[in-house]
């Protein structure tokens, strides 16, 4: 739980300084009548002379300065100036001799309207292919550039539709392109997208991009995903960054450094390319979360409140103003408070708040912003879970929801485990699920440009991040597997049936007149004893056991990071060019205390019970505890002990040239050169401190106060190229080559990746849409292996190829026709075709015969775990009369995908319907209401991946991790 003394500080400066004034401000809004927006804009004297001084540089940043100086109205297509350079325009000078001076030798040329707007255009565009006026051009994608001035006090809502083609991207370029001409993949997310999905977690955003496979069910984070047929499990080649820079290096998974919240306006995803050049260790992809702008004209903000079925309770706030006094500089404050007990059933609540303040200054020629970031975050975790298995068919245990139950229970709350003393010195460690994944952060950071002559611009970003990261979780089956899950009659058998034969024997040795065996529920303190079959096998309506491992790990991460560089940026007559030339350097030290990990026994049922097993004598009395409260084990999953300190320095080049405004060719290269010191602790078996009771007095792995030291470094060069040809200002097409790396830490060879992608993006008659074909390369990986169920041995890791073709495909259609137009549909899916190839296998004995050959041809041709050949989702929408909203549906569908390498462990398809409305109260006052998962499917997005590599169902059960059934949430979002 957060410091209260924290808690009810922040409450109350939020409160006092920012939501009471603020939501004052949206209360007098709402209860006026609200007025038609009105814009006036002041038409220039185009003879009279003024000082200009605009400085030579990128042509847009020229066009909007020569606005802001003359007054003036521009009309101009996006894609007509991007990358273009101009030489200014400085002097006593008519706006109109300003405007022949920033527009020589850039191919481009005037033309007046008869309204009195300026039209910029391509000299090989006619006076009358023109836009006439200011209500055409934006209807044929063009910018309506205008002086800032005064409008009524109202406030557009986003909504989703078709993405922008002229939209100006940010991420994976350094150049100003838009989603026509970029070379690369990327969607853009507006805000009304993020408004109608309706996320849940900031997974779940990623679910709005093609080609990424999400699994959201750990909880709020911690989640998996994958990209283009990588195997799943993990966060492996994708970064999600904020504002261009990810919050650490390594270390953690993105996610427990950064949270979606109101602050964020859009995200831009891109997947291969550059992503790897620009960003480190994200070859498949960089998910860019872009904040809002600061208000430099005046006050205004954003707050919601937002409630769940579920029991999430949370309150967002975005407060940007001007300051007074100080000309062109600006801040915004922002951030959530959170309750939660997660969207399964927990007898605990997790709260959580995250702020963000930023301080922003505009100069003439550049800018810098400055940002700091706290946190105090708790969430629960959602390891795997059983299931049961009949007849092809996955469903519940009895006693035990698939959809909304959870094995945690109160007996989880804090239990204290025996530790190594060279550990922490106390020789114990407390292990809470009450207190879940624990992390307490802050970032400090800052960004800025500034612009030269002659097209040279200079950028640096430099931030530094420290988290405390304190994970609870349990691990149903991790280690015994489904072998570990099996009735309680069993359990207490003392043969070779028993999942803990070897500690009933131990037993039998310490209590030599022990008559049976028992269980205690360490709850009520009821003992069952072996002999009471019916009780025991009516318990839960299962009668099952289970062993639950206990993890608890403390991260404490402290990682600076920058990213810095000069863009240098010219052009000719009929060409353009932007040069990047930059570096990175990352330094990270990690202390990492995982000891202590210990294993429970534990029923299945929705907020289980743990057990104590007993010895009993003849009249049923307690000899004594065989566990220790539960615990029948120490040291798990090791000593568990460890410190790293690693330092990553690159340098990259990046370069985009266009010719004719038409064909854009780019390449990039990254160098990098990586260095990790680390220490892991050495272990022994040591006895567990005195007076603990159960008769396992020995921790096998205990952390002994010695240490190992390695080191080692990589050096990978991350390599990109594209080309983009715009056949016609509504179709494209690209092609893009990447190979780029993660680094590994103490391994001397990088992990590499190779992608190979082409595509076309069209707009016209009412469709937009982009089909990339790719093709992924992940060779020569070291892959766990796994059993053939009917030939045990087999059980060998493997060397292999994967390989995946495929296609994305990204469509939004809405009628041209006037009647139908408030209909619309938004279509995204993947298909692609993983599979391992070139398996190689060292020579493997058994019984004097090699079955290397038997184990390669076993795996040849599977599908790597965890991966779906199928993507889908289709959204049709339609939109309220008078703007008052929209109503929609989404299905989602997720392929069959396996838990396993071998293949042998089928988790089916499931499809997700989930409905929604947005409705705008007022126009400053918005109402989102969504279910999710409206038909109750159950999904599995995982079998137990700890057990190992290819499993089988034993007794009708198996591990896995699923879905939450329907739910649903409702938001109220006022914008003052």
């Amino acid at each position: 739980m957060p410091n209260p003394n924290i808690r009810r500080a922040v409450s109350a400066a939020l409160m006092t300084t920012v939501c009471w004034p603020a939501l004052t401000h949206a209360a007098e809004s709402i209860t006026q009548s609200p007025t038609a927006p009105t814009i006036t804009v002041a038409a220039a004297d185009t003879a009279t002379e003024t000082a200009i001084n605009i400085p030579a540089g990128d042509l847009r940043t020229a066009l909007e300065s020569y606005i802001r100086q003359t007054g003036s109205q521009l009309i101009y297509r996006a894609d007509d100036v991007a990358g273009l350079s101009t030489q200014g325009a400085q002097g006593h000078l008519s706006a109109q001799q300003a405007l022949d001076s920033i527009l020589a030798n850039t191919g481009l040329t005037v033309h007046r309207d008869p309204s009195g707007a300026v039209v910029v255009s391509r000299k090989s565009a006619s006076s009358a292919d023109a836009a006439p006026a200011v209500r055409n051009a934006a209807a044929a994608g063009a910018v309506v550039a205008q002086p800032q001035v005064a409008q009524a006090d109202t406030i557009d809502t986003a909504v989703a539709g078709a993405p922008d083609l002229q939209e100006i991207i940010v991420t994976g370029l350094r150049s100003k392109r838009n989603l026509l001409n970029a070379s690369v993949a990327i969607t853009a997310v507006n805000e009304g997208d993020l408004d109608q999905k309706a996320a849940r977690s900031t997974a779940e955003v990623l679910e709005t991009i093609p080609g990424i496979f999400v699994e959201a069910t750990a909880g709020p984070v911690s989640n998996n995903y994958s990209v283009r047929g990588l195997p799943g499990g993990s966060q492996q080649f994708v970064r999600l960054i904020e504002d261009g820079m990810p919050g650490i290096y390594g270390g953690l998974n993105d996610d427990e450094v950064f949270q979606n919240d109101i602050s964020i306006e859009r995200v831009e995803a891109l997947q291969g390319g550059s992503s790897g050049i620009l960003t480190p260790n994200a070859a498949g992809a960089s998910i860019n979360f872009i904040s809002r702008k600061l208000n430099f004209d005046e006050a205004g903000g954003i707050a919601r409140m937002t409630g769940t079925t579920y029991g999430d309770r949370r309150g967002d706030l975005w407060f940007s103003s001007p300051i007074p006094g100080l000309k062109d500089t600006a801040f915004a404050i922002s951030g959530y408070y959170d309750s939660t007990p997660g969207v399964r059933d927990s007898p605990f609540r997790y709260d959580t708040y995250h702020i963000k303040a930023q301080l922003e200054h505009k100069f003439e020629d550049g800018w810098i912003r400055f940002t700091v970031k706290d946190w105090d975050e708790h969430d629960p975790y959602y390891a795997d879970q059983p299931y049961a298995y009949s007849n092809g068919q996955i469903s519940s245990v009895a006693g035990l929801d698939s959809q909304y139950g959870n094995i945690i229970g109160k007996g989880f709350a804090n239990i204290s485990v025996p530790d190594s003393c060279y550990a922490n010195g106390q020789c114990f460690r407390n292990f809470s699920m009450q207190e879940g994944i624990h992390a307490k952060g802050h970032q400090f950071r800052v960004d800025g440009e500034r612009e030269f002559d002659n097209g040279l611009s200079v950028f640096f970003r430099g931030r530094y991040t420290e988290t405390d990261w304190n994970f609870n979780g349990v691990f149903a089956g991790s280690g015994t597997g489904n072998g570990g899950l099996a009735s309680a009659v069993d359990y207490l058998t003392p043969s070779s049936v028993s999942p803990i034969y070897s500690l009933l024997q131990s037993g039998l040795a310490a209590y030599p007149t022990t008559a049976q065996f028992g269980i205690r529920n360490l709850t009520t303190g009821q003992i069952t004893a072996a002999s009471n079959t019916a009780a025991l096998n009516a318990l839960n309506g299962n009668g099952l056991l289970q062993q639950t491992v206990l993890n608890r790990q403390l991260v404490k991460l402290r990682d600076w990071g920058s990213d810095f560089g000069a863009k240098w940026e010219t052009s000719g007559d009929s060409w353009a060019n932007s040069l990047t030339v930059g570096g990175m350097i990352y330094a990270t030290d990690i202390n990492t205390d995982q000891s202590g990990v210990a294993t429970v026994i534990n029923d299945v049922s929705n907020g289980s019970n743990i057990y104590d097993v007993v010895a009993l004598n003849s009249a049923g009395g307690v000899l004594g505890s065989i566990s220790n409260n539960g615990l029948i084990s120490y040291g798990d999953w090791g000593q568990g002990i460890s410190a790293t300190h690693q330092t990553s320095k690159s340098v990259y080049v990046n370069n985009e040239f266009t010719w004719n405004q038409d064909l854009h060719v780019d390449f990039g290269v990254r160098y990098e050169r990586e260095d990790t010191d680390a220490v892991a602790g050495n272990s022994s078996a040591l006895a567990i401190p005195a007076g603990v009771g159960g008769i396992v007095q020995t921790n096998p792995n205990a952390f002994n106060g010695t240490y190992s030291y390695t080191s080692g470094h990589e050096s990978p060069v991350n390599v990109t190229a594209g080309v983009n040809y715009t056949i016609a200002q509504n179709l494209s097409v690209y092609g893009r080559y990447a190979h780029a790396y993660q680094t590994q830490g103490t391994n001397a060879v990088a992990t590499a990746l190779t992608l190979y992608e082409a595509g076309v993006t069209y707009s016209d008659y009412g469709l937009t849409g982009t089909i990339r074909g790719f093709r992924t390369e992940f060779n020569n990986q070291n892959w766990g292996g796994g059993v053939d169920v009917d030939n045990p041995n087999l059980n060998q890791a493997f060397f292999a190829d994967s390989q995946t073709n495929g296609v994305d495909v990204d469509l939004f259609y809405r009628p041209t026709y006037e009647p139908l137009r408030a209909f619309a549909i938004h279509a995204q899916a993947t298909y692609q075709d993983p599979k391992f190839s070139n398996v190689k296998v060292g020579y493997t004995d058994v019984n004097g015969t090699n079955i290397a050959p038997q184990v390669a041809a076993f795996y040849d041709g599977k599908i790597p775990g965890r991966t779906p050949k199928l993507l889908y989702a289709i959204t049709p929408e339609y939109d309220l009369p008078d703007n008052k909203g929209q109503i929609y549906l989404r299905y989602k569908y997720v392929g069959r995908i396996f838990a396993d390498n071998g293949n042998q462990v089928e988790l089916p398809g499931y499809g997700v319907l989930s409905i929604g409305a947005i409705y705008n109260v007022t126009q400053a006052t918005t109402l989102n209401v969504s279910v999710d998962n409206v038909t109750n499917e159950l999904g599995l997005t995982e079998g137990n991946p700890r057990q190992g590599f290819t499993q089988e169902i034993v007794n009708g059960y198996f591990y896995g991790r699923g879905i939450v059934g329907t739910n649903a949430m409702v938001s109220l979002t006022v914008k003052f």
